[in-house]
């Protein structure tokens, strides 16, 4: 089969429910971490209270808490990524037997396909989790890097380092949190994606879900508000 017959087995919503992935994957992630002054993300204004923590962190004593917090940012980027790691060997599981899809289909009533409209479908989410996996992975060792940087912060607030130190150790803490938080991002997407199993309709709307639940926990939900005007949630 050429790449031309492969591609007629896509129609144009195909193609349009893909274009909208990429941009809204792409445009939301650029957005979230580029927002404008007058309306923060989330992840920006947890930046500031990185950046505050570490400053707190030079006269803490002793720092066994900051060290505990670190532990479990890093434990949280690796459950992640080894779920990331088990998820695309299922995928790719599914590829190399897309007879259950087509059992699937039927049951459905959907109209069968070739098997390598499945197979295109399935690549993309693993597209998707493989670059989380890579992300969760990079955060991993950019907060090993903070703890290094942590350490190294003078116990003595006289000392000339200890304040400079501290802000290398927030803005590698704030690079990490980035990176987790793509990686989440792209399994959002990833899961979003799924739905390309059911048609391109089901993709343009699972796109449309899926970045409108991103936009909403990043710019306009109740922990933004805590975050931003320092108010303590309520039980």
């Amino acid at each position: 089969m050429t790449l031309f017959d492969s591609l007629s087995l896509f129609s144009p919503f195909d193609g349009a429910g893909l274009l909208l992935l990429l941009i809204s994957w792409l445009g939301l992630s650029w957005w979230i971490e580029h927002p404008g002054a007058s309306r923060p993300s989330v992840t920006v204004l947890m930046a500031d209270y990185r950046r505050d923590w570490m400053k707190e962190m030079v006269t803490r004593e002793p720092r066994i808490f900051d060290a505990t917090i670190l532990s479990n940012l890093r434990q949280g980027t690796a459950f992640f990524a080894s779920g990331c790691m088990i998820a695309i060997g299922g995928v790719l599981a599914l590829i190399g037997n897309t007879e259950q899809l087509s059992g699937v289909a039927v049951d459905f009533s959907l109209q069968e396909r070739p098997a390598l409209i499945w197979q295109v479908k399935l690549m993309v989410v693993v597209l998707f989790l493989t670059h989380g996996f890579l992300k969760f992975v990079w955060a991993n060792r950019l907060f090993g890097y903070c703890a290094v940087l942590m350490a190294a912060v003078p116990n003595d607030i006289s000392n000339s380092q200890a304040y400079p130190r501290a802000a290398q150790a927030a803005e590698m803490n704030i690079r990490a949190a980035w990176n987790f938080n793509r990686g989440l991002r792209s399994i959002y997407y990833a899961l979003g994606t799924l739905a390309w199993l059911l048609g391109p309709i089901a993709l343009l709307l699972a796109v449309c879900a899926v970045s409108w639940l991103i936009w909403d926990r990043e710019f306009s939900s109740r922990p933004r508000e805590i975050l931003q005007s320092g108010l303590r949630s309520e039980p």
